[in-house]
């Protein structure tokens, strides 16, 4: 695939413009200074983006999955299941366990613009933020709730209310990812793609390079081989919904417009990529079970059974 340079997309006609350019450098200058100063600052001994806060954003209304966050699991409702998940990642009296995990201090909240969802979660006792309907995803709900805290923290951590199963140590190692590559704005997670869900579209691919960072996701598979077919002996990757940023990132993600490429495939992630900014990726070995439609409720309650979860 050709790389184009700001000149040859400037004259395709793109409707890049030299000011455009000059914000970019901009952005690319302050981000490189940033990552000079993070590591001076790794090595002097300091605790590096500490302040960490776990947002699960929920929205009632989905076209696959109407009232998906509520939908029971074994008696609790999912968003439920995922908040007590995540919560075994830390606690939200941080300040104690400081001593012994200098790494983050991390409160867990849910975001919803549902009084439903809201009144659901404050009856199990979760922190509740309350977004506008208007939020396009659950990285601009995330923002809106970051405004909306009483503190300050230097990532958020963008948990799944679809993942019931997510590990706090996936959570733990998206927080250390983003802590360890002050030259990254974002980080994730990604396991291994069983062969099977090769061509499901619900399924969100991943591929990266020899340092870690993204290089495209996308719902087809990826890479494409010659034969159009799945090969069972490539070790393709499955994205995991969990995200983490820098805030100050986060705070203005919303400010930049939508992509050709995140509105083809649907993902709010490639925004991020096809602007330019860095993205770290950890692998891990998870069998994923997010809930995407109301067949996937099924699977994940014989799992738990299985599993002896309560």
């Amino acid at each position: 695939m050709a790389i184009c340079s700001p000149s040859s997309m400037a004259a395709s006609g793109s409707g890049f413009s030299s000011k455009v350019w000059i914000a970019h450098g901009l952005v690319l200058g302050a981000a490189v200074a940033a990552g000079a100063y993070a590591a001076f600052y790794l090595r002097r001994g300091g605790r590096f983006r500490s302040r960490v806060v776990g947002i699960i954003p929920a929205r009632f209304a989905s076209t696959r999955f109407e009232g998906k966050p509520l939908v029971e699991i074994l008696g609790k409702p999912m968003i439920q299941r995922t908040w007590e998940r995540a919560k075994l990642a830390t606690t939200l009296d941080r300040i104690e366990a400081l001593v012994a995990f200098p790494f983050y201090c991390f409160v867990s909240v849910v975001a919803t613009d549902d009084e439903r969802i809201a009144e659901c979660c404050r009856g199990f006792g979760a922190d509740v933020i309350i977004t506008s309907e208007s939020c396009r995803n659950g990285t601009e709900r995330c923002n809106e709730a970051l405004q909306k805290l009483d503190k300050k923290y230097d990532i958020v951590v963008n948990i799944q209310g679809d993942e019931p199963l997510i590990e706090p140590e996936i959570i733990d190692g998206v927080v250390k990812a983003l802590q360890g590559a002050p030259d990254a704005v974002f980080s994730t997670a990604v396991t291994s793609l069983k062969s099977e869900d090769g061509t499901d579209t619900n399924r969100v691919k991943c591929i990266v390079d020899n340092h870690g960072y993204a290089i495209y996701f996308s719902r087809g598979l990826i890479p494409y081989n010659k034969s159009g077919k799945v090969n069972p002996k490539f070790p393709y990757l499955l994205h995991l919904g969990i995200q983490s940023y820098v805030s100050k990132f986060l705070r203005i993600y919303p400010e930049l417009p939508p992509t050709p490429l995140q509105l083809e495939e649907d993902l709010e992630q490639l925004k991020v990529l096809e602007n330019g900014y860095r993205m770290k990726v950890i692998k891990v070995d998870h069998d994923a079970h997010g809930v995407d439609t109301p067949e996937d409720v099924e699977k994940i309650e014989a799992l738990m059974r299985e599993r002896n979860l309560s």
